[in-house]
């Protein structure tokens, strides 16, 4: 028996990297996976990969910035499945990486419009059917730069605390329904973007990769390791859990 058995998941993201591993092990306990993904190549081959698989997914071109897009792909999950009971609110950009006083406006607001607006245009057409149904089961993705700072990326870090209070608000708002919401604060984890990123670092990839495992006390993590906690989020076997930040982050936020 899979620990989400006959439950409908949106996992947005889930083209690539944590969405994309969130997705497989999601189908692996049995749910029914719906890939909400901007890009039709990677959300396509998640959701034709969890069909070899032998899992019951399919993918939705959806873009998360957009109030029509997002409600149009929900309204076709519940469609096609008649419920809606795990809501993964994963899809995310870094954004420019500039100090604040050299941001442009525009460079600020894309950053805010995928990773806060897209969070909750999400939630707002979800919460709809978990209401009605009286249960389900929210995990947003924030960040260890939703609990701490650091000298890069300030517009990310500012959507990734805005996401950790918009998960405890709605944790509260929502329990009366019997829907619970958590986020996760992944630390540094080895997806394409991150080992791109290494790529083109000073010094190159290796250097990369034993500067941030020196700040991880674990080590780096596998897209999976997240995977692993949005998962245990996402099951009921945390039906007593609500409002939570779960670091998954190798003992990054502990030092």
């Amino acid at each position: 028996m899979g620990r989400l058995d006959q439950k409908i998941a949106i996992i947005t993201g889930g083209g690539t990297g944590i969405g994309e591993a969130t997705c497989q092990r999601f189908a692996e306990e049995g749910a029914k996976v719906a890939v909400f993904e901007i890009s039709a190549e990677n959300g396509g081959k998640t959701a034709e990969k969890l069909r070899s698989l032998g899992a019951d997914a399919d993918f939705f071109q959806v873009d998360v910035r957009d109030a029509d897009s997002v409600s149009s792909a929900v309204a076709a999950v519940a469609d096609k499945w008649g419920q809606i009971d795990i809501l993964v609110n994963n899809a995310a950009i870094p954004g420019a990486n500039k100090f604040t006083h050299d941001l442009s406006l525009e460079e600020f607001e894309a950053v805010f419009a995928v990773n806060v607006r897209g969070t909750f245009l999400c939630s707002k057409y979800v919460l709809p059917h978990m209401m009605q149904a009286k249960r389900g089961a929210i995990v947003n993705f924030s960040s260890i730069y939703g609990l701490i700072g650091n000298d890069d990326l300030p517009p990310y870090h500012a959507t990734k605390g805005a996401v950790l209070l918009m998960t405890k608000t709605d944790a509260i708002c929502y329990a009366p329904y019997g829907i619970r919401v958590n986020c996760v604060h992944p630390g540094s984890t080895k997806t394409p973007l991150f080992m791109k990123a290494g790529e083109t670092y000073p010094g190159g990839l290796q250097h990369y990769l034993d500067m941030m495992k020196a700040k991880h006390p674990l080590t780096l993590g596998e897209p999976v390791d997240v995977a692993n906690c949005v998962l245990f989020l996402a099951s009921d076997e945390a039906r007593f859990v609500t409002g939570a930040s779960l670091a998954c982050d190798g003992g990054y936020t502990a030092q």
